[in-house]
């Protein structure tokens, strides 16, 4: 006689994501005791899972949570879009952007055993991708903008302001996920990234046969453009791109921005 019974297997498969006959085979290896073969399952589960690192995982789902002037960004990767568009992934991926606000970018740690959980059930190379959460000085402003696509999260952005409101702060957090940014001044562009262009740029420039005494000018007016897809505060304003970034914000001024996107 079996120490088991169909339900059992059934509630087994319910709860740990198994297959019938992983459900089993769990139940017989340890006498009918569901405790134990959820952990049997979990063990044997993890053990494939670690043989699944090394496959692709560029695939994911980012969130974005936010409260009383702070704001966290959390991405969970994946290998394949169908996982990272299911409820429950989602599910996982906006608790840890919860937490991480709540408690801080180490905090998401705490979420291991549960990414470890879906590894096995999902059987995918899932884990933690990057974690961000800014808490705006006093007096200043947070806001998020996350952008879905076939109903996920793939790009996550925190902006916090000085002397502005949630509503700029939001406007401009929505431009950043258009334009991507990867500096908020020229000045914080690394030094060697700006002169490798410009040689770069001076090649091309002489080699099109410009005069030497144009050369100068026209490398010049070329790294303009070449700032201006990289520093926020020169970009043209997606919405009116009559005028900048800078000159949208006016009196106000971005005290620091996050941008997280899946694959990026």
């Amino acid at each position: 006689m079996p120490e088991f019974t169909a339900k059992d297997v059934q509630a087994l498969r319910q709860s740990t994501g198994a297959g019938m006959m992983d459900a089993k085979k769990a139940l017989q290896e340890n006498g009918g005791d569901a405790e134990a073969a959820t952990k049997w399952l979990r063990e044997k589960g993890l053990a494939k899972a670690g043989a699944r690192e090394d496959r692709d995982n560029s695939q994911g789902t980012v969130a974005v949570a936010s409260y009383e002037g702070v704001a966290a960004i959390a991405e969970l990767k994946c290998e394949t879009d169908f996982v990272a568009k299911s409820d429950q992934f989602s599910s996982l991926v906006q608790e840890i952007a919860a937490l991480v606000a709540a408690e801080g970018e180490a905090a998401a740690s705490s979420k291991a055993e549960a990414i470890d959980d879906m590894k096995v059930v999902l059987k995918e190379n899932i884990e933690l991708g990057r974690v961000v959460r800014i808490e705006a000085a006093p007096g200043n402003v947070v806001d998020t903008y996350v952008h879905r696509q076939d109903g996920r999260g793939v790009l996550g952005v925190v902006v916090e302001l000085a002397g502005g409101s949630a509503e700029l702060a939001h406007d401009v957090a929505v431009h950043i996920a258009f334009t991507k940014p990867t500096h908020l001044t020229r000045d914080d562009v690394p030094a060697d990234e700006v002169a490798k262009e410009r040689d770069v740029l001076e090649g091309i420039t002489r080699a099109e046969g410009k005069p030497e005494a144009a050369i100068e000018k026209i490398v010049d007016g070329r790294l303009s453009g070449w700032f201006k897809d990289r520093v926020l505060l020169e970009q043209a304003y997606v919405k009116d791109e009559k005028q900048s970034i800078a000159q949208l914000l006016g009196d106000a001024s971005v005290a620091r921005f996050a941008l997280v996107a899946i694959g990026g």
